[in-house]
């Protein structure tokens, strides 16, 4: 036990037992919160290798013997599911390029207390987190624009977020002026500064709001499902849902079932696989960006 450690224990056994009460209840539904969190993600990767016969009958089984890899065998095997995680990635990565870029050029002048209309600006913004135009009107901008069927209909319409492009003007606030000033007598500009200076010092905020942004086109549907006609340029997210939702694979994942309660069995297990594939790029990204969170989102969020 080291000195920190034991320093804890003698500054917890002092405090009074309201104290020990708050601290024990708060570890209490904090570990009921993570263990509500990491059961059902043990049990689904535990339920996709078991035998479906087994799975229905007995339920989750350590006998090894149970276990199968026909699940993955099929969902690998399957040309619709390659086909939704190539557009999945495509349609997340340009989706990040694009709003990254446009939150951080948009929030530069926001936070200059110079630029002309800046309130007029802020309340405009702050207007629509709270009003839209309603699926219909959408709808109908994203046709008459000639978008409908495009990876475009599905990263235009989101790619601009005001409560990013806050959290990135918060942050520019905190960045000292003294670099601005630097800047300028040394003789740059605006956009020299801001490309050349200022982003480098964003980096832990950029690579959090790129996280942000790429995991929420990761697991969006909606809009590919509403303008999206050809199954060809549909992402993962449809396949999945048509599995985990519609209780309906992809025919060649169990055209060779012939009897029905063996593929309602073989599609349960297909669920539990599809999940455990498709949440892969996710559960790999998140500890290479872990490291930024607290340099960006938290100074983000409380400087200014």
């Amino acid at each position: 036990m080291t000195k920190s450690e034991r320093r804890d224990i003698r500054r917890f056994i002092h405090v009074s037992w309201k104290d020990k009460l708050i601290i024990g209840s708060g570890y209490i539904l904090l570990g009921a919160f993570v263990a509500a969190i990491i059961i059902p993600m043990i049990y689904i990767v535990i339920a996709s290798f078991i035998d479906p016969i087994t799975l229905q009958n007995s339920g989750i089984t350590t006998d090894f013997s149970k276990w199968t890899l026909t699940a993955y065998k099929r969902v690998l095997s399957n040309k619709a599911i390659w086909t939704g995680f190539r557009n999945a990635i495509v349609y997340s990565v340009l989706f990040t390029v694009v709003s990254v870029s446009v939150t951080m050029l948009a929030a530069y002048p926001m936070s200059s207390p110079n630029f002309v209309g800046r309130k007029f600006f802020n309340v405009i913004f702050v207007i629509t987190m709270f009003f839209g135009g309603g699926l219909i009107p959408t709808y109908l901008l994203i046709s008459n624009m000639g978008l409908l069927n495009s990876m475009w209909a599905v990263i235009l319409p989101g790619a601009f977020s005001v409560w990013n492009m806050i959290i990135a003007r918060t942050f520019y606030r905190g960045i000292p002026k003294e670099l601005h000033e630097a800047a300028y007598v040394d003789g740059a500009n605006d956009l020299t500064f801001f490309f050349r200076i200022l982003l480098p010092v964003c980096t832990p905020l950029i690579t959090v709001l790129a996280l942000w942004q790429f995991v929420g086109m990761w697991n969006s549907y909606f809009d590919a499902m509403i303008y999206l006609n050809d199954t060809a340029k549909q992402p993962l997210q449809l396949v999945l849902r048509s599995i985990l939702i519609q209780n309906q694979p992809e025919s060649g994942m169990i055209s060779d079932m012939q009897s029905t309660a063996a593929r309602a069995q073989l599609a349960e297990l297909l669920k539990y696989a599809t999940i455990i594939i498709s949440s892969l790029p996710l559960l790999v990204m998140y500890p290479f960006f872990q490291k930024y969170f607290d340099n960006g989102i938290i100074a983000g969020s409380i400087k200014g």
